[in-house]
């Protein structure tokens, strides 16, 4: 499975609408979430409109208006966003639940390969759905507190460390350690 370009900005712009919120700071200008990610605002504006007509968020007019989730981010799952920008999380249309596709293999009830993918599907959509938009702000305070990292959309602490920027969020590209994931930093020794 791989995420659209359009479905991780989605989803980085629903985490610092979650990150702001938890801050006090509902409202956040499509500019400042652009220039945090360092997005085409052109583009982050069709994204955020097809999530406000899916009532992810909603929007404020005005000088001093903006976007803000429209509900709790412990009700949005992770999965029900990749759904509306990306569609199904099925590899395969025979084995989607929400845009079932008859495949063509003979035998669909006895078919291997649609085992398979079932299984692969059953993973991830367990995992996606599992996770809420509260967790992943969570996690990523959580790393950026530890890391002596300022919030975004806040004032700067009086932390001379926390300065710079994180790590792989405006400099240069980070690998991750197959245990930096959500999953173990919600968890712990987790495994799937």
């Amino acid at each position: 499975m791989r995420l659209s370009k359009r479905c991780e900005y989605a989803l980085r712009a629903l985490i610092d609408l979650g990150i702001a919120q938890e801050l006090g700071r509902p409202l956040l200008r499509l500019p400042e979430i652009a220039a945090s990610e360092q997005l085409p605002q052109k583009f982050l504006e069709q994204i955020v409109q097809s999530l406000r007509d899916a009532g992810f968020v909603e929007s404020e007019r005005g000088r001093f208006g903006g976007y803000r989730l429209a509900r709790p981010a412990a009700r949005i799952a992770v999965g029900d966003v990749v759904r509306l920008v990306d569609g199904p999380l099925a590899p395969i249309g025979c084995v989607s639940q929400t845009a079932y596709e008859k495949c063509t293999c003979p035998d669909e009830t006895h078919c291997g390969l649609r085992m398979l993918m079932l299984d692969v599907r059953n993973a991830v959509t367990g995992i996606l759905d599992r996770y809420t938009l509260a967790d992943v702000v969570e996690v990523t305070m959580r790393k950026m507190r530890r890391d002596g990292l300022p919030f975004p959309f806040a004032t700067p602490p009086a932390n001379p460390r926390a300065n710079g920027s994180p790590a792989g969020r405006n400099g240069a590209a980070t690998r991750l350690h197959p245990t930096e994931g959500l999953i173990n930093n919600l968890l712990g020794d987790y495994a799937i």
